[in-house]
């Protein structure tokens, strides 16, 4: 049996999130290795583990990847959540930098000075230029690229959870997007990963800011 990948980043989501819910629909057991301390971090470049000195870094099938689109990219061919052919994997391509478009804003959201002003920003691109395309795109269909489960699903998933934990009410307006997370959160590794006490990390803190800025010597 081949061993488990290990996940090298802080006791957060960050970026590192997407790679967890990913590896959980695929029914893959990991690893995570947390970083508390600038030392680890400097070890890590030492050892020359961190090709552009960032992470997320995953170890799995003897490769340390880094760079965060080039490890779910690799998930998801290994455990075919990329579509069937090349036009499938476009539309999935897609769909799942929108999704990470929108993501990334609301990950940045802990670091903003001004998070009422970025909140205001968010919830206005989500619902003017994010959500209305995935419900229009799930008019019908039951996943977004064809009929058969993919990564864009997940981080689509993913996303619309994080949404709501800032706007209650946001799909409302959406009842094909309501109508999918409904059924995604039935599957099975999906129904574990939300309980509390699974590997799914809370929102970020003050503690995981502090966490950050240590680890990077880097100042507010």
């Amino acid at each position: 049996m081949s061993e488990k990948p290990v996940l090298y980043y802080f006791n957060a989501r960050g970026k590192m999130e997407t790679i967890r819910w990913l590896l959980t629909v695929a029914e893959v057991d990991f690893d995570e290795v947390f970083l508390t301390s600038r030392d680890q971090y400097l070890k890590l470049l030492e050892n020359g583990d961190l090709l552009f000195q960032q992470v997320p870094m995953v170890e799995i099938d003897g490769m340390k990847l880094v760079q965060t689109r080039a490890i779910l990219n690799y998930i998801a061919e290994k455990y075919n959540l990329h579509g069937k052919d090349l036009k499938d994997r476009a539309m999935i391509d897609m769909y799942s930098e929108g999704v990470k478009d929108l993501n990334e804003m609301i990950i940045m959201l802990i670091m903003s000075p001004d998070p009422k002003a970025k909140l205001e920003e968010i919830e206005k691109k989500a619902k003017e230029r994010y959500l209305p395309v995935f419900e229009k795109a799930l008019t019908g269909p039951v996943f977004l690229v064809g009929g058969k489960l993919s990564c864009a699903d997940v981080y689509l998933l993913e996303c619309t959870l994080m949404l709501e934990e800032k706007f209650a009410g946001i799909l409302a307006d959406f009842p094909n997007l309501k109508s999918f997370q409904g059924r995604m959160l039935q599957n099975d590794a999906i129904k574990e990963f939300v309980k509390p006490g699974s590997q799914r990390k809370p929102q970020p803190d003050d503690v995981y800011v502090k966490t950050v800025l240590e680890i990077f010597n880097m100042k507010t």
